[in-house]
């Protein structure tokens, strides 16, 4: 058993250009504000405000800076990539082609993990920010109905109940998922336009707030760091600092869920390092500039709570109605967020099975709508069932684990198939390729490290299943396998 064979990039490529299965409907301003859709999300709306109260205090700006700087060198690996081999799957497909077939399962198993993850948490968090918006209109609806399962909650005169399930939850998993079995074209059309509504409400709160801010709250910059107790982790200094762009690292999965819609760009070669740098460069600036405001309008120590950043814009004056607007554009922003990342699922699993390594079933793509829809239907429900009975806590770790661990995997990958293949041709290269990935594949595991342990141990146990489902399956029925018996 051969379980480094590999994938040639030639064939890849001679399959990219015969395999129109999916619809190619992607042009690179979709690729930009599909990575803007993913990337604008829970991060900075969400984590933002955790990271500065729990982690780094005014530095989850520079936690920001390390991670943003982290996922440029990995950005500028996976244009590479998406240019030279421009099939969906992302980081899977390009570490079969240069680190073997044990690599690309463990990749693929990864990325099922981040995206499913990834898509939960965001689930959740809408669900969240859906419940405050409609209490806020005199929109009630039944405690037992928006939380996960056997939580605690409030029914009204002092009574505590368990909860049932987390309806919205499941109700925004549906309906994305819905979305994307009926068109690639139709769901980029969804997320561009919910993009340019939640742009338009980060730029209400930066004009809003700006005049509100109070530079004595960024002093000191970095707080003393205060060691780890019996029932609280270390936090704040430098170490706070990294730990926090560890914890804040979930903002940038964005970028990497774009590489996945490869096999749908009209022109991938020219389109896909476009929308990877560029949605890239546009988040990272907004990041920064969000979270100095909001620790700037308010106390850092006050940002722990639920919606920090509307609770910013509360502090800074803004009239009630504007605050209801900022809720809004934040529920419309993470529903862009869950469509992509469940988009980049379903294309991974797609792959993983048009590669043997997953059952043929899955393998199957729409005759009317050319969308691979089993896969995104599995993969809808598996992440509404999640999302509907667990709850936020320990969840964003568990995916930014999954994302830096495809990061290190596709920085060495291009550096091998650089020093293996050096005669490919390549559309875009990634500029000091012999800095650029070790730099990138090192940043990235070092915010691996900052994360918790028991988030290790998560990942650990999760790999060892997809380990035994590969021996078990997919070492066998590989169609490289049946190559070469």
């Amino acid at each position: 058993m051969n379980i480094f064979r590999r994938k040639s990039v030639s064939d890849l490529q001679a399959e990219a250009l015969t395999n129109n299965s999916l619809k190619r409907a992607l042009g690179p301003w979709h690729l930009v504000l599909l990575g803007i859709g993913c990337t604008i999300g829970a991060g900075i709306f969400i984590r933002t405000g955790h990271a500065a109260a729990n982690n780094a205090g005014p530095a989850v700006v520079l936690s920001f800076v390390l991670a943003g700087t982290a996922s440029v060198f990995a950005a500028l690996c996976y244009s590479e990539f998406a240019s030279l081999v421009p099939m969906s799957g992302s980081a899977y497909t390009y570490s079969y082609a240069t680190l073997g077939e044990i690599f690309a399962w463990i990749i693929g198993w990864d990325l099922v993990l981040e995206y499913a993850v990834g898509a939960m948490t965001v689930a959740i968090g809408w669900s969240e920010y859906t419940v405050k918006l409609l209490d806020s209109l005199g929109l009630y609806l039944p405690r037992q109905l928006v939380a996960a399962s056997g939580t605690l909650v409030d029914i009204g005169q002092g009574q505590m109940a368990p909860a049932w399930f987390n309806l919205p939850a499941v109700l925004i998993v549906a309906i994305v998922s819905t979305l994307l079995v009926i068109g690639i074209r139709e769901s980029a059309r969804f997320n561009n336009f919910i993009v340019i509504v939640k742009l338009a409400v980060i730029a209400v709160f930066i004009v809003g707030t700006i005049r509100a801010i109070h530079p004595s709250l960024w002093h000191p910059f970095i707080p003393d760091y205060v060691p780890a107790t019996a029932t609280e982790p270390s936090k704040y200094g430098w170490w706070g600092v990294c730990t926090g762009a560890g914890v804040v690292f979930f903002a940038y999965i964005g970028f990497d869920a774009v590489s996945t819609a490869a096999q749908e760009a009209k022109n991938p070669q020219r389109d896909m390092p476009f929308g990877i740098i560029g949605s890239l460069v546009v988040c990272t600036i907004l990041y920064i500039v969000v979270a100095a405001i909001a620790t700037g309008v308010v106390p850092y120590q006050k940002l722990s709570g639920e919606g920090p950043i509307v609770y910013a814009a509360e502090q800074a004056g803004m009239s009630h109605w504007i605050s209801k607007l900022i809720n809004l554009g934040i529920v419309a922003g993470l529903s862009s967020v869950i469509m992509v990342l469940l988009l980049g699922q379903s294309r991974v699993l797609w792959s993983m099975s048009r590669d043997g390594l997953l059952p043929p079933f899955i393998n199957k793509v729409h005759p009317r709508f050319q969308t691979p829809w089993i896969t995104s239907i599995l993969t809808g429900l598996v992440v509404a069932i999640f999302a509907a009975t667990l709850s936020l806590s320990d969840a964003g770790d568990l995916c930014n684990i999954g994302t830096l661990l495809a990061f290190v995997i596709v920085c060495i990958s291009v550096w091998v198939l650089r020093v293996r293949e050096p005669d490919h041709v390549r559309v875009f290269k990634a500029p000091c390729i012999w800095f650029v990935a070790p730099a990138g594949a090192l940043a990235s595991f070092g915010l691996m490290c900052a994360l918790p342990g028991k988030t290790w141990v998560r990942l650990v146990v999760w790999f060892a299943i997809g380990i035994v489902f590969y021996f078990f399956y997919g070492a066998k029925y590989s169609r490289l396998s049946q190559k070469t018996t």
